[in-house]
């Protein structure tokens, strides 16, 4: 008598030795599970795509600031006496200051903007900041790729790479109409990819005059001694006005804005998937029962001759499952060459556009490979324990 584990693997090797037979079931069973997996790995890297743009525009080492009692830049408002003094302030602040001991800091706003793309009707919001001389050097991993940043007081901007390469009226040296002024595009500049490449930038006076916005202040940034120097600002600030003034890292801004969008597109995959998966894996019990009324004479027979019902479970059961990743393992190689880097865009925390790539990672196929896996053991376990229970007179009989 053979034992449990050597009869297992006779069984799974003349189960393999027969999906040829059964190819045209085992392929429609493989490809219901790639499907499933392919549409789950699309939206969860849309998420994670959307998340990588907006943490890698953050940084630890800046602190913005925000009045209003919001944590959001489109509803921040910041008097003009609290902006001058904080810009007045001395001492240990846990912020940096230059060679003269004044902070370097820069007032900021956000304006949202149509741009027209050219020979269509299609319109996008998109994000246009007023900011000092002085902001572009408070963003880490900003460099120009064209041309030169705007010059004070003057109506030029400066386009992220990612927008510039969808609108043609954004070339440098162009003139575009914002809002009721036209500007003139002086640069263009790389951010690494992240959501600081779907921002238009101006100088902050000529942005306010142009949007009738004069004096308005939404936001201060600063760059921080260390990380850590967060606490000793809001400290700091705590007694300075009688306006509240919240100060938050940069990178703790941009992580609280990309979570509630992204958590949005997870909202949509995960039960549009869950229900594909379902389906999946009625097709996936359907087809080993399939398998096993066809191979039930085999199995019966086997089992007449002394094989245990362990091997006749695991056997069936392996095939399921592998089978399932086979198409889950097809879905992400596919998935990995249409989504990875695919340009999408959605809407973002300043009511604009942002755009970003789709990102596969390793969570992303990790946790799409396992929902294919699943549907194969759930899917196989049933058809595997009927295979358990089957006399050699009722497969004969049926077979006849």
């Amino acid at each position: 008598m053979l034992s449990n584990v050597k009869q297992t693997l006779v069984m799974i090797r003349a189960s393999l030795l027969s999906l040829p037979r059964r190819l045209a079931i085992s392929i429609s069973m493989a490809l219901s599970i790639a499907l499933v997996v392919g549409v789950l790995a699309g939206f969860l890297s849309m998420a994670a795509g959307f998340e990588t743009a907006l943490k890698s525009a953050g940084s630890n080492t800046v602190a913005v600031l925000l009045g209003g009692g919001t944590n959001q830049e489109m509803g921040s408002d910041i008097p003009a006496d609290a902006v001058r003094t904080i810009e007045a302030m001395r001492g240990d602040i846990g912020a940096a200051h230059d060679a003269a001991g004044n902070l370097v800091t820069s007032r900021e706003i956000v304006v949202p903007v149509e741009v027209r793309q050219e020979g269509t009707d299609a319109a996008k919001m998109l994000a246009l900041r007023g900011m000092d001389p002085t902001g572009p050097s408070l963003r880490d991993g900003i460099a120009l790729s064209a041309g030169h940043f705007p010059t004070p007081g003057s109506r030029e901007i400066v386009v992220g790479d990612r927008i510039a390469g969808e609108f043609g009226s954004l070339a440098v040296g162009e003139q575009v109409r914002l809002g009721p002024v036209d500007w003139t595009v002086v640069g263009h500049f790389s951010a690494r990819g992240s959501a600081f490449e779907s921002e238009i930038w101006g100088d902050l006076d000529a942005v306010r005059s142009g949007f009738d916005r004069q004096g308005e202040v939404q936001t201060v940034r600063l760059r921080l001694v260390e990380p850590g120097s967060i606490k000793v600002l809001q400290t700091a600030l705590g007694g300075i006005t009688a306006t509240p003034v919240l100060a938050v890292s940069e990178a703790d801004l941009y992580a609280s804005q990309s979570s509630g969008t992204a958590d949005l597109i997870r909202m949509f995959g995960w039960p549009v998937a869950l229900l594909m998966a379902l389906g999946a894996t009625a097709g996936a019990l359907n087809t080993m029962m399939s398998s096993v009324s066809d191979r039930a004479v085999e199995i019966a027979t086997v089992r007449a001759l002394g094989f245990s019902r362990l091997a006749a479970f695991v056997a069936t059961w392996f095939e399921a499952i592998l089978l399932s990743a086979i198409g889950a393992a097809t879905a992400l190689i596919a998935s990995w060459f249409l989504f990875n880097g695919w340009q999408a865009s959605t809407i973002g925390a300043n009511n604009a556009s942002m755009a970003f790539q789709l990102t596969m990672n390793a969570g992303v196929m990790s946790m799409a490979g396992l929902l294919g896996l699943a549907i194969g053991i759930i899917g196989g376990a049933l058809p595997a324990l009927s295979a358990t229970r089957l006399p050699l007179t009722v497969a004969l009989r049926a077979r006849g």
